[in-house]
């Protein structure tokens, strides 16, 4: 096996189980290992630290997978993690509410770079590694042995591939490919998911608890629902008894499989109004025609995908935020979102002290959400804590 030597020094966060060891911390690679191989990671004085992926295109030289030396990681190993993730997941679909969830969840379930999410009696997968990408025979296998779906489809098709020396698919990967709109329930509710089509793996599954937390809110208020994709808080409010919801997003397929959504529920389409449009011009098009709504959501997408893209991303969301202040009635709900890991909480809710001074407003943080169970974040990687959202009050 090759062996990976760290520098001297660099033994902190592997010894911690933080699963990432960057290029920087690397003093020398003993043998010439193929991108996605599996390694021996050496420190300094030639100790044994762990077992991981290696990629030489990566920043993240090597992702960790195991720290027991006796531990062979093999088909049985990445075996045993598929099942151990599946097994933690049927709690949460036990009552027949909700039949789609995120199944493998990345680093949190030791399978770095691997996505899984169920739709009904589908799966789709995203690959973002080199390593989990050699390994994905073994783990499809595992898949339709655990949970025979009707079909595991192949969604890697994120731009990060390519730092990992992977080009884009979107493919079929067994069996038979899924209709063009697969009916989910999430919180008792339908949805009509297009795994092959839309964004990410078809549908955001990380938002069920916020969308129904959120829905209480919103009981006889008129509701604006901005970057709504297929209308998860919009199907929620509206099953809550909103008295008004107006959905807004610039994807016409989005809107399209919004409205179906809405016939599949039999709710009141004259309590339901979809836009097609850019959030941020549309804002602006409310504020000069002088409306107003007493709840707004906002769940952009990630404004900030690194560090590096932090300020600007501050700009951008308090520019968001400070626009839909201004839309409020006196008094009123804002639940306003970051899906990026570079954004801590602390450092959203200065950006919406920022926005409400500009706004003119005071804010009060009623209430804080966050990503659901099959989303855990682990330990030893509060990276994987992306998801951060706040209620807050608008004075």
């Amino acid at each position: 096996m090759v062996d990976v030597i760290l520098k001297k020094g660099k033994e902190k966060a592997v010894l911690q189980r933080h699963p990432w060891v960057f290029s920087g911390a690397v003093e020398r690679i003993k043998g010439k290992p193929a991108d996605g191989y599996i390694i021996r990671l050496i420190d300094a004085k030639g100790g044994f630290m762990a077992y991981g992926f290696y990629n030489g295109q990566s920043r993240v030289a090597v992702r960790l997978l195991e720290w027991d030396e006796q531990v062979t990681v093999d088909e049985a190993w990445f075996r045993a993690k598929v099942a151990t993730a599946v097994n933690a997941r049927k709690e949460l679909l036990a009552d027949g509410s909700t039949n789609t969830c995120r199944l493998i969840f990345s680093e949190a379930d030791y399978l770095p770079g691997l996505i899984v999410d169920k739709y009904a009696d589908h799966l789709a997968v995203q690959v973002l590694t080199s390593g989990i990408d050699n390994n994905m025979p073994v783990i499809i296998d595992e898949l339709q042995k655990l949970l025979s779906p009707a079909s595991i489809f192949d969604k890697s098709d994120a731009s990060s591939r390519g730092h990992e020396g992977l080009t884009t698919e979107n493919k079929l990967l067994a069996g038979t490919h899924p209709p063009e709109l697969v009916e989910v329930k999430e919180n008792n509710i339908t949805y009509g998911i297009n795994i092959a089509e839309g964004q990410k793996s078809g549908f955001y599954c990380d938002q069920r608890d916020n969308r129904r937390i959120l829905a209480h809110y919103t009981k006889g208020k008129k509701m604006l629902d901005c970057f709504s994709y297929t209308g998860g808080f919009t199907l929620n409010s509206l099953s809550n008894g909103a008295a008004s919801v107006t959905s807004v997003d610039s994807s016409a397929l989005a809107i399209d499989t919004l409205n179906e959504n809405i016939r599949l529920n039999n709710f009141d389409n004259s309590k339901h109004s979809a836009i097609k449009a850019d959030v941020n011009s549309q804002l602006r098009r409310f504020k000069d025609e002088g409306e107003k709504f007493d709840v707004i959501v906002l769940d952009p997408p990630k404004y900030a995908p690194s560090r590096s893209a932090l300020d600007r991303a501050s700009r951008a969301y308090k520019d968001l935020n400070r626009i839909a202040m201004l839309l409020l009635n006196e008094g009123g709900l804002l639940a306003t979102f970051s899906c990026s890991g570079a954004m801590d909480l602390e450092t959203f809710k200065q950006v919406l002290a920022w926005a409400a001074l500009d706004a003119g407003k005071q804010v009060q943080f009623i209430y804080q959400f966050c990503q659901p169970e099959d989303h855990p974040v682990r330990s030893s990687f509060p990276e994987g804590e992306y998801l951060k959202g706040l209620l807050c009050r608008v004075l």
